[in-house]
């Protein structure tokens, strides 16, 4: 277990000195959230706990890199106006911290007329949505946006653009160390439970860790370092749990809801052989199946100057399945059990076919990709990363398709944030922070 903190950082280490807040996530929008409440309140004695020796080990780790610009998003939703405020603070953020991003642009490609009308809706929710820019394109317009593309209408969004989220995320863990935060990494949550504080009428949130113990650190998010700490509780007054893949596990262990419960999606990419990396300019994108909250097999630069393709999107048995093989009893009991996964297999059972033949074939991934880049061929796609998007399927069986937050005594819970959280994650921040205040009196 690993505790990162500065070298002067006062902030209390055993159960007899509580923090005025945990954070439990050193993910983009957990890392996001500890430092708009320390800019806020400069002095909170704060700690971010996880159970990773690094920050942003998971969804902030294994994404595609777009920043989205909230052309998808039902008007009024919490992705709609947090994406659109999160992506102009995020690159406002990027500018001021020199973290390279590249507004590359994308478009949404039509095959075929039958998908004008969701192309119609799409446009209009952009356009509802305030999406900078935003435009409608015929097919000639489109090949001088991405000459080998195939379609014949596109929306172009020219300020998506594509960052290294991991950089932002350890720029944000910079930040909080140098206001005075403490990041307590590799340190998991197995338990939690509240107290009496002791002050008359004051209650504590304990966050109780396994194992032997960890590693004390002083300053950065790498776990450079270290020296073996005990694994005593963490004690804070109020609690943000902002846990992605595990964030029901943590959220009913506080005495939250169950519902929703998060089930794992594994998203497979594979990456373009140098030799086609011309064929794509920015991103490449197909008309999304408006009844699934994924967006379909695309085509995504990369800041690195990788192409990707993908993801798929299969149901798999652990939340940390970044290989396929991987399998966890407990993860895949509480998938299992969950009455909502068995009404989502049912609903969608063509939809998971087709992602088990898209997993399973190279040549059936490519030839998804050759509609949109007639070019590219099955030889062109090399092994690439995976990811595991944290889906909060309800117990009748609804994708959960916007952002969900909760409450439970003296804290506050993310239930639901997958993309666009990483793009969303500075608008997401100043939300939680503002319920904090108001909710947990900070």
């Amino acid at each position: 277990m690993t505790a990162t903190r500065p070298a002067s950082s006062s902030a209390p280490t055993d159960s007899t000195r509580p923090y005025d807040l945990a954070v439990v996530g050193a993910g983009i929008v957990g890392l996001a959230v500890a430092r708009e409440l320390l800019t806020r309140h400069p002095g909170l004695r704060l700690v971010v706990v996880d159970k990773e020796p690094q920050v942003g080990r998971h969804q902030t780790g294994h994404n595609s890199g777009v920043v989205h610009a909230g052309i998808y998003y039902q008007p009024g939703s919490l992705k709609a106006r947090l994406c659109v405020e999160g992506a102009a603070a995020l690159m406002a953020y990027c500018e001021q911290r020199s973290i390279a991003l590249d507004r590359c642009g994308k478009v949404i490609v039509a095959l075929g007329e039958h998908e004008l009308g969701r192309l119609d809706e799409l446009e209009r929710r952009g356009r509802a949505n305030g999406v900078p820019g935003l435009r409608r394109l015929d097919g000639a317009q489109l090949r001088e946006v991405e000459p080998h593309a195939a379609g014949i209408a596109a929306l172009h969004s020219p300020n998506t653009a594509i960052v290294d989220f991991p950089a932002v995320t350890r720029a944000l863990a910079d930040d909080v160390v140098a206001a005075g935060g403490t990041l307590a990494l590799g340190r998991e949550v197995t338990g939690v439970a509240r107290r009496a504080g002791t002050r008359p009428g004051a209650g504590e949130v304990v966050l109780e860790h396994g194992g032997a113990g960890g590693a004390a650190v002083a300053g950065g998010a790498d776990g450079a370092h270290a020296a073996r700490a005990g694994a005593e509780p963490t004690v804070a007054r109020r609690a943000v749990f902002c846990a992605g893949l595990w964030a029901d596990r943590v959220a009913r262990a506080a005495g939250a809801d169950a519902d929703p419960r998060i089930v794992p999606f594994r998203g497979q990419y594979l990456r373009l052989a140098p030799s086609a990396q011309d064929l794509v300019r920015g991103l490449i994108y197909p008309v999304p199946d408006p009844a699934l909250p994924f967006l379909g097999v695309h085509l995504t630069k990369h800041v690195s100057g990788d192409v990707l393709a993908g993801p798929s999107a299969l149901l798999v048995g652990a939340r940390d399945a970044y290989e396929i093989r991987r399998v966890r009893p407990g993860d895949l009991r509480e998938t299992l059990a969950w009455p909502g996964t068995w009404r989502v297999m049912a609903r969608y059972w063509r939809s998971g076919l087709d992602e088990m033949r898209l997993a399973a074939s190279r040549r059936a991934f490519g030839a998804a990709c050759a509609q949109y880049v007639p070019q590219l061929r099955a030889q062109d796609l090399l092994p690439g990363p995976a990811g595991v998007r944290a889906q909060a399927v309800s117990r009748d069986g609804r994708l959960v398709d916007d952002f969900v937050f909760s409450e439970s005594p003296d804290a506050l819970h993310v239930r639901n944030a997958p993309s666009p959280a990483a793009t969303s994650a500075l608008a997401i921040a100043a939300m939680i922070a503002d319920r904090a205040e108001g909710a947990l009196a900070l």
